[in-house]
């Protein structure tokens, strides 16, 4: 699991200063490999409990299914551009974990309200054929419906911004999805410039960040490197036809 491997590593770097010191190192070493056990198999427990599902046809993110699943195995940060209505909020988890994210730690979903991250969570959770709060569960303001087996957390900007100051490096998530990020709040602004700063120490961290049409250059430019800007993946919004009558003049 991602969240243990801060502390297993300074276990080892401990095993290794007893074994130059020429101390017992028996204890250490039967403590460690009891931790490693643990969490292989809490890592193989949440492999097994991922739902079998199937992605429908009807919404306009899927026609670029193969091109976003493929930038998200090859860059660090992706941005998605698309109009409302386009099916971003509630394939993009899917997408995660049909990609095998989520096992080794949470798929952790923004939203700038506490309504849409509930309202979401439950879509998710129902396409998903589970029960909201297990597989998918959210967290808002004085509610956290989730439970150690959550593969996928939908909570507000603030929920994760607040996380941050007892998981500085975030090691509970393997991807995070700031929705709506053109809305720039101050939360969405601050949780942007702290993951700009943590992806060089987290190499193993997926961000995939949305937006409408606006800023979604900006947002690009500022994840991207020396080399190129992060890749933007433009989704058109769900169009419906249109039939235009003219009513003739009516005289007075």
């Amino acid at each position: 699991m991602q969240s243990d491997r801060h502390r297993l590593q300074r276990s080892l770097r401990e095993l290794r200063d007893a074994e130059r010191a020429k101390r017992p190192c028996e204890p250490l070493l039967a403590k460690l490999e009891a931790e490693f056990r643990r969490s292989i198999q809490r890592r193989e427990s949440r492999a097994a409990s991922v739902p079998k599902f199937e992605f429908g046809t009807d919404l306009p993110i899927l026609s670029r299914r193969t091109d976003i699943e493929t930038a998200i195995r090859e860059h660090p940060v992706v941005i998605v551009c698309g109009e409302t209505g386009s099916g971003k909020s509630t394939q993009l988890p899917k997408l995660c974990l049909s990609l095998g994210r989520g096992v080794s730690g949470l798929i952790g979903h923004t939203q700038p309200r506490r309504v849409a991250a509930r309202t979401i969570a439950a879509r998710v959770a129902e396409e998903l054929k589970t029960t909201l709060g297990t597989t998918v569960g959210f967290k808002v303001r004085f509610t956290d419906a989730t439970q150690p087996n959550t593969l996928i957390k939908l909570m507000t900007d603030g929920v994760l911004l607040a996380e941050t100051r007892s998981d500085r490096f975030l090691d509970q998530y393997d991807t995070i999805i700031v929705d709506e990020a053109h809305e720039r709040s101050l939360n969405i602004d601050f949780l942007l410039g702290y993951l700009k700063r943590l992806l060089p120490r987290r190499p193993d961290l997926k961000v995939i960040i949305t937006s409408a049409t606006i800023d979604a250059a900006r947002f690009a430019e500022h994840f991207g490197t020396t080399n190129a800007p992060a890749p933007i993946l433009e989704v058109s919004g769900r169009m419906y036809p249109v039939d235009v009558r003219w009513r003739g003049l009516v005289s007075a």
